[in-house]
């Protein structure tokens, strides 16, 4: 099972958790790319950049307002435009209500929203409770901001990506003084911040200032569960630190441990190989089917000459040691082979794979978006998608296929 540990020794906001997850492996093209299914990019420009803290390499995550952006409702209203851009600066105080209609109505997958307005629904239960008021009708003001819907949706989109089941936070870095806030000076932990970190150890050192802020807290609060260290049985894989804002005699940065957890044994691979001389040659993608459909990770077949110089295929099949039985079972029924090799494979290195549709001059096309090291590396449209668009548009395929290769292309930079 992934997992993430969040070592909070200089606190936690939005940004420090995007700019670790960046550093951890999101590629930024696609952060970006999937920031843009909100639908508020006309709202916001966010810049991602490398940072030294204290000797520290980090990533800085830092979303800005566009500086023309004024909200609809403010544009019909002209008696109250200049009031606005003196008192409010851009900013929009957004209700619950609004944030989760602006997110279900966004091209964002079923579990990015869910992540997202589960953030968002500890965020309003809170606020809620130190204003007095309903959750859904709480009047959002920092955390209603773009920038923070844009690290909430953001931090969402990296769990996603890295496909984490699991988060474990340790103990939590306040800071200490006070705060400027929509309703004035607050001590550290802000009201809310507080109220989110209730059941969570935390302490303040090294600086009079805010190191967790709300949206960090509410991170914590929905997703993660308390631990002192490492938990015994968490593997890491890769750490990412993400920069905050503050230069202090401590770094200011979130590290973030990513890897397995729950004593999830290593997956052990295996080659499943038999050679073939007298068998009709069309049963092959049948059987093809057959193994995909039981586990198998991949199959293919090589030419090959066996005694008395007779052409022949040698099937291979790669599948993860526990499908071997059912993937054996197949072969020996769908096939003429009476004999299999079995082959132990040490590791098999994957790129990580996401799906993302693009509208091309055709139509729809679903495309494979690979990445490793945290650069995307390949992308690859679905040929059946391709396929069906050519037959309906009476086209090449392959002027289908190029088109949404570009199309997807532009889409990521």
């Amino acid at each position: 099972m992934k997992a993430l540990y969040l070592d909070c020794a200089s606190g936690i906001s939005g940004n420090m958790f995007l700019g670790a997850c960046i550093q951890a492996g999101v590629p930024e093209k696609y952060l970006k790319s999937e920031l843009e299914k909100l639908n508020l990019h006309d709202e916001w420009h966010i810049d991602i950049s490398d940072e030294i803290k204290n000797g520290i390499g980090a990533v800085y995550v830092d979303v800005k307002l566009l500086k023309n952006f004024e909200p609809e409702h403010i544009q019909n209203t002209p008696n109250i435009r200049k009031i606005h851009r003196l008192e409010h600066a851009g900013h929009v105080h957004r209700t619950m209500k609004d944030i989760r209609k602006t997110i279900d109505n966004s091209d964002l997958n079923e579990n990015v929203k869910s992540i997202a307005l589960k953030i968002f629904s500890v965020i309003a239960a809170a606020e809620g409770k130190v204003h007095q008021r309903p959750p859904e009708t709480v009047t959002f003001h920092e955390i209603g901001a773009i920038d923070s819907i844009v690290d909430i949706v953001g931090c969402a989109i990296c769990l996603d990506y890295l496909e984490i089941k699991k988060i474990f936070v340790s103990k939590i870095n306040t800071g200490s003084g006070f705060v400027k806030c929509a309703h004035g000076l607050m001590p550290v932990p802000a009201p809310a911040t507080a109220e989110l970190l209730q059941g969570f150890k935390t302490y303040s050192f090294g600086a009079e200032k805010e190191l967790t802020t709300p949206t960090g807290a509410a991170i914590v609060n929905a997703l993660a569960e308390y631990s002192a260290n490492l938990p015994e049985n968490f593997s890491s894989e890769k750490i990412g630190y993400g920069a905050g804002t503050l230069n202090l005699e401590i770094p200011n940065v979130l590290r973030v441990y990513c890897g397995e957890i729950d004593g999830e044994k290593k997956r052990s691979f295996v080659k499943l190989e038999a050679n073939i001389d007298d068998m009709n040659p069309q049963i092959f993608g049948y059987l093809y089917d057959k193994l995909f459909a039981a586990g198998a990770l991949d199959v293919w077949t090589t030419g090959i000459f066996m005694k008395k110089n007779r052409p022949a295929q040698m099937l291979s099949v790669l599948i993860d040691d526990e499908k071997k039985s059912a993937c054996a079972k197949i072969i020996f029924e769908e096939t003429t082979t009476i004999g299999l090799r079995v082959t132990k494979v040490d590791e098999r290195i994957e790129a990580s794979r996401k799906s993302a549709r693009v509208l091309t001059d055709y139509g729809e096309v679903k495309c494979k978006v690979s990445a490793y090291d945290g650069k995307i590396v390949s992308i690859s449209p679905e040929y059946e998608d391709c396929r069906r668009l050519a037959e309906e548009k009476n086209v090449p395929l392959k002027a289908v296929w190029q088109d949404a290769l570009i199309k997807q292309n532009e889409r990521l930079g």
